[in-house]
């Protein structure tokens, strides 16, 4: 029969037949595999090597396909001037009436950039021929493989099917172009095997891996084998079983698609060799292999790993924890068995309150439990509780601070910003204070803002008339007084007496006083001298504190009526023992060589 190129569709067996063109150095093919003429060297067209390189002519300098070594051979083709034959093997050892796939590794050498970019393109012809070689059984084209900026190897794969009687063929492969720039390939892994179905197995839960827990054994179950019938039209088989995957045991009588498996204790694989024709059940180039089913024992897991238990502060986020080894998976339960489930896999838990949890270890592959569970115990450490402060005090005196915890029976310790480890301390310059308090671990940090209130600054104290006027050169609630007792508010003092007066002041919340001396004098505007014992005199009040002074008193035509000097200086209103008359007199008052005029109404 004759068909186009194509792989297996269904499962392919072991190789009956391989050549990779082993290793080493460059040896010719043996006689009558090929027409060619061999080349130790670069093959020049119609000539072949069998090298490890392929740098020749600008080719693509490749390794074999094969990859096993590295001086491992392949095929080298330089296509001769006319189409033809240039490699045939005789390969023997086939099953009779049975599927085969032929394939083979094959690569354009020439670069795209060689020959102009017009290189031609090699094409290989398959043909599979009885041991006679002269009946065709079957034959595919490649079809044109085009050169390729980078090197580049493609599989090539024929399917046929032997006659009755059959056991060995003839492999040819042709060349379809002709030689000249290009069609130069290299040809590398010629693969025979047996084709046939995709076997599947599955066990009664439908699963092709049946993985069990170490304390849920043995385990029993059906297999099943099914064909995808893609390729046989009939099925015979025969059980194998192997507890390493790779040393096969064939099972004594079964050889239906079903199997009863014995009791398993440890991991087992089973799988089915499967044939189209029962003669060819045993014979390994004739039959192929299903699938392996896999009885996947999984060992309990030790218990997790405890990282140990917490004694945390209130506000700690760190959580439980603990290890265990890849593929296993972690869960937190509120009890040593049994309970309430709280989180799942994971390797770390927070709870919401203290408490001692349980961590169980659960295999990711068939769900297997640990025996027992790892407590973990968290505690909770009280924090300390203290709020930060904006504090003042005075100049020139010290004060007190305090870290003043809400709850200081849990305190175990305090540590200043300033070294200090007591509860209070004493500090006498303003700034930013902080103090750490703690309970164990747990710690937190009051900051305290001290400012220091200033003293009051005396710019200045003035006469208003009566009144005592003091300004301050700074700013702050301040208070007041002329006795040094009673304070006020005010810096105003009204209708004070003339004299010499201590000025004293303060901030109201501190102690310390600023005093000051300040004469305090003025002139009457009037006098009323008529014994009600208010303003009876022209009254001069203070004015013996100063260093020299005289007064003078005239009446409106420049006449003297009284006059004094560096002393008290006091005017009833009378000229000679007689009483004067309701009128404006003027004055002459001179004090420290200051001279001040006016005059004062008398009033009767």
């Amino acid at each position: 029969m004759y068909a186009q190129l194509g792989f297996c569709s269904g499962n392919s067996g072991d190789p009956i037949f391989v050549e990779d063109f082993g290793s080493g150095a460059t040896t010719p093919l043996a006689p009558g595999i090929t027409s060619y003429t061999y080349a130790s060297g670069q093959p020049n067209d119609g000539f072949y090597n069998v090298s490890s390189n392929t740098n020749w002519f600008g080719w693509h300098d490749i390794d074999d396909h094969t990859g096993t070594s590295s001086n491992g051979r392949m095929l080298i083709v330089n296509a001769d001037f006319t189409p033809g034959e240039f490699y045939q093997t005789a390969i023997s050892g086939l099953c009779e009436n049975t599927s085969y796939e032929f394939s083979s590794w094959m690569m354009n050498l020439t670069p795209t950039s060689s020959c102009g970019g017009n290189s031609i393109p090699i094409n290989v012809k398959f043909e599979i021929w009885d041991n006679t070689n002269t009946n065709l059984l079957a034959s595919g084209d490649t079809g044109n493989i085009f050169s390729s900026s980078s090197p580049r190897w493609g599989q090539y794969a024929l399917v046929f099917q032997s006659l009755p009687g059959q056991t060995s063929i003839i492999l040819k492969m042709l060349n379809n172009g002709v030689g000249g720039c290009g069609n130069d390939l290299a040809l590398d892994d010629i693969v025979f095997k047996s084709c046939g179905d995709n076997v599947v197995i599955e066990d009664s839960s439908n699963v092709k891996i049946a993985e069990i827990c170490q304390d849920e054994l043995p385990y029993e179950s059906v297999l099943t084998a099914t064909p995808d019938n893609s390729i046989f039209d009939s099925h015979f088989y025969q059980w194998q079983e192997s507890i390493d995957n790779v040393n096969w045991t064939d099972i004594s009588g079964e050889t239906n698609n079903t199997l009863i498996t014995s009791p398993v204790n440890r991991t087992t694989y089973f799988r089915v060799k499967v044939a189209e024709a029962l003669i060819n059940v045993n014979n390994d180039s004739c039959n192929l292999l299903s699938e392996t089913f896999e009885v996947r024992v999984v060992p309990l897991p030790d218990r997790p790993v405890s990282n140990g238990d917490l004694l945390i502060c209130e506000d700690d986020a760190t959580p439980l924890s603990v290890s265990v080894p890849s593929g296993v998976i972690v869960n937190w339960y509120d009890a040593a068995v049994g309970g309430r489930l709280l989180l799942q896999n994971s390797t770390t838990y927070k709870p919401t309150a203290a408490g001692t949890y349980y961590a169980e270890a659960e295999t990711v592959n068939a769900a297997c439990l640990s025996a027992l569970r790892t407590a973990l115990k968290l505690e909770y450490l009280e924090t300390p509780l203290v709020e930060d402060e904006a504090l003042t005090f005075c100049a020139n005196t010290s004060t007190n601070l305090s870290a003043n915890p809400e709850n200081p029976s849990i305190v175990t310790s305090y540590l200043w910003s300033t070294g200090e480890v007591t509860e209070t301390i004493s500090v006498s310059s303003p700034g930013t204070y902080s103090v750490e308090v703690a309970n164990n671990a747990c710690v937190v940090t009051k900051t305290i803002a001290l400012t220091e209130i200033d003293n009051p600054v005396i710019e200045n104290v003035t006469s208003d008339g009566k009144d005592i006027v003091i300004k301050t050169a700074n700013v702050g609630d301040f208070l007041y007084a002329l006795d040094g007792r009673n304070f006020q508010l005010s810096n105003r003092f009204t209708y004070v007496d003339g004299g010499l007066y201590t000025i004293y002041v303060k901030h109201q919340d501190c102690s310390e006083v600023i005093t000051t001396e300040y004469l305090h004098f003025y002139i009457p505007k009037y006098f009323t001298p008529n014994n009600d014992g208010e303003n009876d005199y022209f009254d001069l009040s203070g004015i013996e504190n100063y260093a020299s002074s005289s007064v003078s008193i005239f009446d409106r035509y420049g006449k003297l009526l009284k006059s004094g000097g560096n002393g008290p200086f006091s005017w009833d209103g009378t000229f000679n023992g007689q009483r004067l008359s309701t009128s404006d007199y003027w004055y002459v008052i001179v004090i420290d060589n200051q001279k001040f005029t006016g005059h004062v109404t008398l009033k009767r």
